[in-house]
């Protein structure tokens, strides 16, 4: 099996980051087992075409504007992480709809899909999450983790984390 686990976003613009921060937090916290890639896609789209073709299992985390209340958390499967890339619009979010569309035209789309993230509190300039993401970034770990074990995949704790190792 050939897993993705994909964190999108802008670092620079404070929430829009959540979902680079928390591939980051899974890289530093965990032991990654063999047939899952982590990958930070920052606000590439294109650029991410070879390292989503064709995977069993894409993960998506990103922030997303679904309307909901800011902090929302969000989980999405199937069909339903392409649809809200066509509805919602965010600068990255208009690359990874683009994405989707070539990867499904030439027959390379992934098996499987699915997406966590939350609304963001604020999109400003700063490169830290605001203090009510950061403990959205928990949950949505948990999250992601929990989806992977679901995959079959048990990925071990890294003791004491690689950010407390320093």
């Amino acid at each position: 099996m050939s897993v993705l686990v994909l964190g999108v976003g802008n670092i620079l613009l404070t929430d829009e980051g959540i979902g680079v921060r928390v591939v980051e937090a899974i890289e530093q916290r965990y032991k990654i087992p063999s047939g899952i890639d982590v990958v930070d896609g920052g606000t590439a789209g294109m650029e991410l075409l070879e390292t989503m073709s064709r995977r069993d299992h894409v993960i998506i985390v990103d922030a997303v504007n679904t309307g909901a209340v800011p902090g929302t958390v969000v989980e999405l499967r199937g069909d339903e992480v392409p649809a809200l890339f066509r509805t919602r619009i965010s600068p990255h979010q208009l690359g990874i709809s683009d994405l989707l569309g070539v990867l499904t035209v030439t027959g390379e789309m992934p098996k499987q899909m699915s997406l966590f993230g939350a609304v963001p509190f604020s999109l400003e300039t700063g490169v830290d999450l605001t203090e009510a993401m950061q403990e959205r970034l928990e949950t949505i770990v948990t999250c992601v983790v929990a989806e992977l074990q679901q995959l079959g995949y048990d990925l071990t704790p890294i003791e004491p984390p690689l950010s407390e190792a320093v």
